[in-house]
């Protein structure tokens, strides 16, 4: 096995167009794991540590540009205002230890459906986009487009995450999982919930029950005609049992989950249906609140 170490970007790239089988390494948190059970045997390691760039972020106000290697510590420290939901998650990730080395990149490398930044990346909205670079230039995927299959991303294989751009919430956001223990544990199942009320949407993430991360696209769907149809977005007023259950059903008809040794496929949507209602209670009381005190 080649061990490449490259000092700056363009050696990164250079070294990943060479080698283009090499395994990316940056906190390791899940390579070394799979290295160590004999999961993985790539042909050449990619360390990552020396470019430094990949552990700065930037706000231009409406936008985050967060560096690949940006590690779950500083997310929830530095971050917690523009990207809620994010920090959220990253405070649920693995220990102390694990958060000062793993990242956001590193999550979607590994691109699992159990990975706990994804739900909230997907309900950050549909503007979500992985910064991917290789030697002939640079694009930006969607997030929506970039798990394509279970521990798989459309990254081409002499492609690197650079960033991923995150836009700046305006509203509440919340995140929230199920594990068999409180701490050091993979998710039994996530969800994510941010309300966007300058579009006048939501977004919604589902983690740890389907093949990829996803949507609940009719969830959302239904509760924005119910902001719009109703002036709930201008009013901030109760939104009803009623809602709060049918969310709650729609989040959890759009799971496909399977049995394994940390729960049911129909444990898994029940879990899901009461965290999509707890989320969703939790940000339009944040967002009641907002309403008000700006009246």
């Amino acid at each position: 096995m080649e061990f490449l170490r490259p000092a700056t970007w363009d050696e990164a790239l250079a070294a990943k167009a060479g080698h283009p089988t090499a395994l990316p390494l940056s906190g390791g948190t899940d390579v070394m794991v799979e290295l160590n059970f004999d999961v993985r045997r790539p042909s050449a390691l990619l360390d990552l540590n020396r470019v430094t760039e990949l552990t700065t972020w930037s706000n231009d106000g409406d936008v985050v540009r967060l560096g690949a290697a940006v590690p779950y510590r500083r997310i929830t420290d530095e971050l917690s205002g523009p990207l809620p939901g994010l920090a959220l998650a990253a405070r649920t990730v693995g220990s102390p230890q694990i958060r000062n080395r793993g990242s956001v990149g590193g999550n979607l490398g590994g691109a699992s459906p159990a990975g706990d930044a994804h739900p909230a990346l997907l309900a950050a909205g549909r503007d979500v986009l992985v910064e991917a670079a290789s030697v002939r230039g640079t694009r930006l995927i969607p997030i929506d487009e970039f798990y394509v299959g279970v521990k798989r991303n459309s990254l081409e294989p002499d492609e690197l995450i650079r960033a991923v751009r995150i836009p700046v919430a305006d509203g509440p956001q919340q995140f929230s999982k199920v594990g068999t223990r409180n701490a050091m544990v993979i998710a039994v199942c996530a969800f994510g919930f941010a309300l966007h009320p300058g579009s006048g949407t939501v977004g919604t993430g589902i983690g740890s029950a389907a093949p990829t991360p996803r949507r609940a696209v009719e969830a959302e769907e239904y509760l924005q005609g119910v902001l719009a149809g109703r002036g709930l977005w201008e009013s901030g007023g109760p939104l009803g049992a009623g809602v709060v259950q049918r969310f709650g059903e729609l989040v959890k008809a759009a799971a496909a989950p399977i049995d394994d040794v940390r729960g049911t496929a129909d444990y898994r949507r029940h879990a899901l249906a009461v965290l999509a209602r707890r989320t969703l209670t939790w940000t339009w009381n944040d967002y009641g609140k907002q309403i008000g005190s700006a009246a």
